[in-house]
């Protein structure tokens, strides 16, 4: 009789591993994947137009900056180890933000104007004294890092044209003609922001126009460019920050505080609408100026508005606040300069001899009676020390001015109370300089 065989030995198939059971699919599990499916879907789908403006943008530069360079790519390679020796240059600069609609000057509201730098005492460059150049609007990336040399294919390559159904880029009076080396350019602006070209920023360039001079065999004249600025609609401008604040500047022009915003809305609610008087109350109660503004404003803002308005340039102006045995002296953020009191003169170096709580008294009183103070126009200054000679004699020379000083200023406001309290009133004003 045979032994029996063991199925295993029979069934070869068995010998491979057995497959893992499929997972059970359950009603839950299947609207989760259907979900983020979706979500994936939608998710591409919103992106795509993004994603092919932008690489439709940069395909079509890049097209035409190498359509233009191919056909001549060998004489790129001689001009790029040939610099020129004659370089146009902006002799002045430009603000690092251009509004729309606005004339385009310099950081100091002067002209634009264009020289050449380098070669100009060449005999040869008088045949090419009388050029035309042409102001154009270059990528804000053009020339960027340390790149100081450029090609004119390259230069041309980087010119930004308006966009489809807009108005030319720049404006006005873009052909003007050098004239002994140089040039002012007279009245451009820009009709368009610079917030959709990839770099955000344009430059202005200015190059030689084509067949200006009647001698093509000229040395090429390497074109100018300017820094990178920002051009912003005009719009824009409305809501600007001044740099430096004046004192009669509403308060929203200081930095962190938005015009019609919550802080400048909490600051007209207690009658603080100009940066003077913003420094004012900063000078009596910096607390109550910060409790004002609330836990909104963090202290890293608290700070950048501050330190902006104390930039604010204070003029000549003094104002006198008098009480009994007291003549204060205070600038136009209530700040004591000067002070008599007992007809003890202290000036600007001896306030520190003044208590400190009863100078502060002093000052809030003047705060609160800031409309009744007399006003002075004036060049304040205190008189120059004398390093030689005894110092007592020096130290009363001092006062002596300074008693003339206030004395004046005193004379002053009874002549003015007496010219209005006479049966018929004289408007006089009188201006001292003071020193």
């Amino acid at each position: 009789m045979s032994p029996k065989r063991l199925f295993c030995e029979t069934e070869p198939c068995l010998e491979q591993p057995l497959e893992k059971r499929r997972p059970r699919l359950t009603f839950a599990s299947i609207i989760g994947d259907v979900v983020m499916v979706n979500s994936q879907n939608h998710l591409l789908k919103a992106l795509e137009p993004l994603l092919r403006r932008v690489v439709n943008e940069e395909v079509d530069r890049c097209l035409l900056r190498y359509s233009r360079l191919l056909p001549r790519a060998s004489s790129l390679r001689i001009q790029a180890l040939e610099p020129s020796s004659f370089l146009l240059y902006f002799v002045n600069n430009l603000p690092s933000t251009i509004f729309t609609g606005s004339k385009i000057t310099d950081v100091e509201s002067q002209p634009l104007r264009i020289a050449v730098e380098a070669g100009a005492d060449n005999p040869a460059f008088q045949v090419y004294s009388a050029m035309k150049i042409e102001i154009v609007v270059l990528d804000g990336d053009f020339a960027s890092g340390d790149k100081q040399d450029w090609t004119a294919e390259e230069f041309n390559a980087s010119i930004v044209k308006e966009r489809s159904g807009k108005r030319p880029l720049l404006h006005g009076e873009m052909n003007i003609t050098l004239r002994d080396r140089a040039a002012t350019i007279g009245d451009i602006e820009f009709t368009d922001n610079s917030s959709w070209i990839r770099s955000r920023k344009f430059r202005l360039g200015a190059r030689i126009v084509d067949g200006s001079d009647s001698d093509k065999n000229r040395p090429r004249i390497r074109e100018a460019i300017t820094e990178p600025f920002v051009v912003k609609d005009h719009r824009g401008e409305l809501y600007k920050k001044h740099y430096p604040p004046m004192l009669h500047d509403e308060v929203w022009r200081l930095e962190k505080i938005g015009k019609e915003g919550v802080f400048h809305k909490k600051l007209s609610n207690y009658n603080i609408k100009t940066v003077q008087e913003f420094l004012k109350l900063f000078t009596i109660d910096p607390q109550k100026l910060r409790r004002i503004l609330g836990v909104g404003m963090s202290e890293r803002m608290w700070k950048a508005t501050v330190k902006h308005a104390q930039t604010c340039e204070l003029g000549n102006k003094v104002y006198m606040f008098r009480a009994h045995n007291v003549l204060l002296i205070l600038n136009p953020i209530c700040e004591v300069v000067r002070a008599m009191i007992d007809d003890q003169i202290y000036s600007s170096q001896d306030l520190h001899n003044i208590p400190p709580e009863y100078l502060m008294n002093l000052s809030r009183q003047a705060f609160d009676n800031w409309h009744s103070l007399q006003d002075f126009e004036g060049n304040f200054r205190e008189p120059p020390l004398i390093t030689q000679g005894n110092e007592e004699d020096n130290d009363l020379m001092v006062k002596k001015s300074l008693f003339r000083s206030c004395e004046l200023m005193r004379e002053e406001v009874e002549f003015r109370d007496w010219n209005f309290n006479s049966d018929q009133f004289i408007s006089t004003s009188i201006h001292y300089n003071y020193g």
